[in-house]
Formats: C-alpha cells, sequence, structure tokens
C-alpha cells in the first residue's frame, strides 16, 4: 500500500497538440494544459507534420512550466515523468520524448513511455472514480477504431480493428466532402442536430469471419458517390441531411459492434474513449443500448476525449506502481501497437 501521494508529470505530443499536465494518485487531475494547433493546420485542410513538429518545440516549455504552476507543485515533488511515445506523427513524438527524457536525466525522476491509444482508454478513469478493470472499450478516433478488452490496469486485448478508414478520418472526409471543412467530426455532429438521419440510407459493412471488425471505406465512397450524382444532375444537396444520415450509419456500425462484443465476452461494464468519444450522437446511443442491456456505461468528458496529457499521466501512474519504467534509449514509435513494450 503506497504511504504518500504520486505525482506524475505527463507530456502528450502525439500530433497537433502540445499538452502537459500533473496527475496525483491516477485520478487527481491537478493541471491538464493544452496547445492547440487547430487554427494553423485549419487553412491545410488537415494536420502537416512539419508545422507541428515546429510548433511543438516552440510551446512545450511553457506547456510544461504553466502545468506545474497551476498544479502548485514543484518539480521536486514530482514522482516522474510519463510521456507518449507512439503512435502518432514521428516528428511530433520525438518533441516530446526528447523533453520527457532531459527532464528524467536532469531531475533524476523516473521516466514512463506511455501508449497514446492506452492513454485514451485510462482516460475513463479520471471522471468514473468507481471504474476498475475488466471492461470493454470502444476507442474512436481520428486515426484508430479499436475494441479492446481492458483485462486489468495495463493489460490489453484488442479484439475488433477497422480494416481500412478509422471512424475519425473518415468524419473528416465526408465533412470535406460536404464542405465543412477541418476539423470534421466536431462540425458533422453540430450539422447533424438540423438534418434527418432517416434521410439517406447509407451502407453498413459486416466483415465474414471478424464480427468485431469495422470498415468505413465503402461508407465514405457512398457518400462521395451521394453528393457526385446530385451535382453532376445539378440537384441542391441537403448537407444537414448528408451529415445526419452518414453520422448514424457510423454509429449504428460502432454501437452494434460493441454490444455484440459486451455480450460474447460477458462484459458488464463498456466504455469509449478518443476523439469521435465525445461526438453527441454516439454517446447518447451507447448510453440508450447499455441501459437497455443493463451494461455500466463510461465516457471521458469531451477535453479528456480529445488529445490531452491528463490521460497519459493516468496510463503513466499505474505502470509506475506496477515497477514499470522506461530507460533513457527510450525512442518514438509512430507505429505503435497497444501492448507492445
Amino acid at each position: 500500500m503506497l504511504q504518500k501521494d504520486i505525482n506524475i508529470l505527463a507530456i502528450e505530443t502525439s500530433c497537433d497538440e502540445t499538452a502537459a499536465a500533473v496527475v496525483r494518485n491516477g485520478r487527481e487531475v491537478r493541471s491538464n494544459i493544452i496547445s492547440s494547433q487547430i487554427e494553423l493546420h485549419k487553412v491545410y485542410g488537415g494536420v502537416v507534420p512539419e508545422i507541428a513538429s515546429r510548433k511543438h518545440i516552440e510551446k512545450i516549455n511553457q506547456v510544461i512550466e504553466e502545468a506545474l504552476s497551476v498544479a502548485e507543485i514543484s518539480l521536486k515533488d514530482i514522482d516522474a515523468i510519463g510521456v507518449t511515445y507512439g503512435p502518432g506523427l514521428v516528428g511530433a513524438l520525438l518533441v516530446g520524448v526528447a523533453e520527457a527524457k532531459a527532464i528524467s536525466f536532469a531531475a533524476k525522476k523516473t521516466l514512463i513511455g506511455v501508449h497514446h491509444i492506452e492513454g485514451h482508454i485510462s482516460a475513463n478513469y479520471i471522471e468514473n472514480k468507481q471504474l476498475e478493470p475488466p471492461f470493454l472499450c470502444l476507442v474512436v478516433s481520428g486515426g484508430h477504431t479499436h475494441l479492446v478488452l481492458v483485462n486489468d490496469y495495463g493489460e490489453f486485448e484488442i479484439i475488433g480493428r477497422t480494416r481500412d478508414d478509422a471512424a475519425g478520418e473518415a468524419f473528416d472526409k465526408v465533412a470535406r466532402a460536404i464542405g465543412l471543412g477541418y476539423p470534421g467530426g466536431p462540425k458533422i455532429d453540430r450539422l447533424s442536430k438540423e438534418g434527418n438521419g432517416q434521410a439517406i440510407q447509407f451502407p453498413r459493412a459486416h466483415i465474414d469471419g471478424a464480427p468485431y471488425d469495422f470498415s468505413f471505406s465503402g461508407l465514405k465512397s457512398a457518400v462521395l458517390n451521394y453528393i457526385n450524382s446530385l451535382e453532376m444532375k445539378h440537384e441542391e444537396i441537403n448537407r444537414a441531411d448528408v451529415a445526419a444520415s452518414f453520422q448514424e450509419a457510423v454509429v449504428d456500425v460502432l454501437v452494434s459492434r460493441t454490444m455484440l462484443a459486451a455480450k460474447d465476452y460477458n462484459m458488464k461494464k463498456v466504455a469509449i474513449a478518443g476523439g469521435v468519444a465525445a461526438n453527441s450522437s454516439l454517446q447518447k446511443a451507447m448510453h440508450t443500448v447499455c441501459k437497455e442491456n443493463e451494461l455500466e456505461f463510461y465516457h471521458p468528458s469531451p477535453i479528456f476525449c480529445t488529445d490531452n496529457a491528463a490521460m497519459i499521466g493516468t496510463s503513466a501512474y499505474y505502470e509506475y506502481i506496477k515497477g514499470i519504467s522506461s530507460g533513457l534509449d527510450l525512442n518514438a514509435i509512430p507505429n505503435l501497437k497497444i501492448g507492445e513494450r
């Protein structure tokens, strides 16, 4: 039994958010500072890796200093440095990893490399104090769509994954096609509230022999073909109906696969994580179906769904108390798989 509070300084730079946080005892967020680059990348319609890396270098020191200041704590009171080392953009990851290693070496603090997606899953612990493994987690973001069995803290088993586009990637591409711009997910979520989700019947892909896997490329193509066919006939496109019908199809697939897995694996607790977990339609649908099936449902607040360092600090805490740490040879691994060390 730990007798003292454990303070983790966490760093997250996997994509276009420069973030630092201080997390106490795994679930108490003392500070969570995020410097977003959305306005920088919006003009390009997506994240430009080199721009992201340069901005991380500019911002990382001040973000860390602010995280310590807001938490009213000094570096000497920090027990370990947690940092995302993959997956993500390699240049962006390297900025955070190099910073964490420098602080670890100079301040003689334990270094803990954290998997970005494991961090997203751990975000559920922050506000749901009663949540403990085992549970089933649907991870939905711009780069990942996974169904993960969380067997214990730090112990994950992927039982379903996307075969092509991730759900968030499909949101961004469809948003671009109907003129909403970047980032697509929140914009489609807002526009969908003005449309009819039953107006257009878009396909739901099923993969033979892989009941928990996902595929969104066919759905994305169906939306693009629908838009192109109307444009060729010079007919008006109801963007709200397109957005709502597309979102309905994505949510339907995500929810149905998750419920099938929960039943087959006899899971009584279901959680969602990742950027798309902030989608209001997905949250509502999951809440409804979990209630109907007498399952406990958990999700993070929007600030902990998108990339942030608090979730990295939470994940690092559970590694720390198990005695797991990284050496100063820690490197960025852009295609890091869940469960790899």
